[in-house]
């Protein structure tokens, strides 16, 4: 068992989710991490004044690490939604208020960075620019892009690399590269999205993690070595929420292991419910998997804290949090990001660290409508 002090917690049963921890020089007063949620509320990819605000609340309320929702990087097609924040030109001095305002109440602030690839908001009109994709279709059914050449992948790591580069100038304390939920860097590992047959593809999720890698590669010789540096990964995907591409530990590792030699400190495992097992001859999820696998720390992020999945169309109350402190306390994974929960409550972190679970407020579909 995992042994923690926490002389900070009034509610002994919560012990080991306010235990401190430190990756890097990264160092956390608590596990609870405001997940990244992406909020539809940047007109033309600039964040409101309010964003400043509204993390900043999440720091006040006790949580260890605020991430932000996906910002595009500085490719024309990286944002599917002409209401998602960028992390480039016009945006960047509202970042820096928002880095700012979080590190004024005390707290650490880290910047999620993605490209959406051929995922796109079909609702909309909105097309920057050429959609991308490694093979020009969005799932094994749908043509959607164009397939990226040579150049377009050189410079959409390029693009990862400088973005990183200029966070980490900007008092981020943590970056998060999005590779999940069949997006850009997503679509280059699942088969049925990259049928590339160069070196950006192949028969082997090994082969096809290359483009993952060189984006970690890159950002890690922009920040260097000491700088803290996590990515999501997924089993499921915005096409398919039933894919299972990895089927076997053996295939886990020959994935993460790269990523992780590539320079990634943290996988960020994302599931729906976080208390499913990955592999049906044990209960560990999959950030237990890929603790367990590459030796680094990792997240677990999936309904903590709530009544039911994202699919669930009604009002969510507080779910008992046992299995994930018993999780934690094992040692199964190392930080547990919490979504829904704290856009319903700010001050979630500090109420449950308090026992006061009877004054949550419960979460519902009207939450994320606004910046509370």
């Amino acid at each position: 068992m995992t042994s923690f002090s926490t002389a900070n917690a009034t509610n002994p049963e919560m012990e080991p989710l306010f235990a401190p921890f430190k990756i890097k020089g990264l160092e956390l007063p608590n596990r609870v991490v405001m997940s990244p949620m992406s909020r539809y509320v940047s007109p033309g990819g600039i964040p409101p004044a309010d964003f400043a605000a509204y993390h900043r609340r999440r720091a006040e309320g006790g949580v260890g690490l605020v991430m932000t929702g996906a910002t595009g990087i500085a490719r024309p097609a990286s944002n599917n939604d002409p209401n998602l924040a960028v992390f480039h030109s016009e945006a960047l001095p509202v970042w820096q208020d928002v880095v700012d305002s979080v590190h004024a109440a005390s707290g650490k602030i880290g910047l999620q960075l993605w490209h959406a690839g051929s995922v796109w908001n079909r609702d909309t009109d909105f097309r920057p620019g050429p959609i991308e994709s490694p093979s020009g279709i969005n799932d094994p059914w749908l043509p959607a892009s164009q397939g990226m050449s040579e150049n377009d992948i050189a410079d959409t790591i390029a693009a990862f690399a400088t973005a990183a580069g200029t966070a980490k100038a900007m008092g981020f304390d943590a970056i998060e590269i999005h590779g999940a939920h069949g997006f850009l860097i997503d679509q280059f590992f699942w088969k049925e999205t990259n049928r590339r047959n160069d070196k950006w593809g192949g028969e082997t999720l090994a082969e096809r993690a290359r483009f993952g890698i060189e984006v970690m590669r890159a950002i890690r010789r922009a920040v260097g070595p000491k700088f803290p540096l996590f990515m999501r990964i997924s089993q499921w995907k915005a096409q398919d929420y039933s894919a299972r591409p990895i089927e076997t530990p053996a295939e886990l590792e020959m994935w993460l292991g790269p990523l992780a030699d590539a320079g990634v400190d943290l996988f960020h495992c994302s599931q729906r419910r976080f208390w499913e097992p990955e592999f049906e001859f044990s209960e560990m999820n999959l950030a237990g998997w890929a603790k367990k696998l590459t030796g680094r720390a990792s997240m677990t992020v999936g309904s903590v804290g709530l009544t039911g999945d994202f699919f669930h169309r009604g009002q969510l109350r507080h779910a008992a949090l046992d299995d994930l402190i018993r999780r934690l306390e094992a040692g199964e994974f190392d930080l547990v990001a919490v979504g829904r929960a704290l856009l319903a409550d700010a001050a979630w972190a500090e109420k449950i660290r308090e026992g006061r679970e009877a004054e949550l407020k419960p979460f519902g579909r009207e939450v994320q409508e606004t910046l509370r």
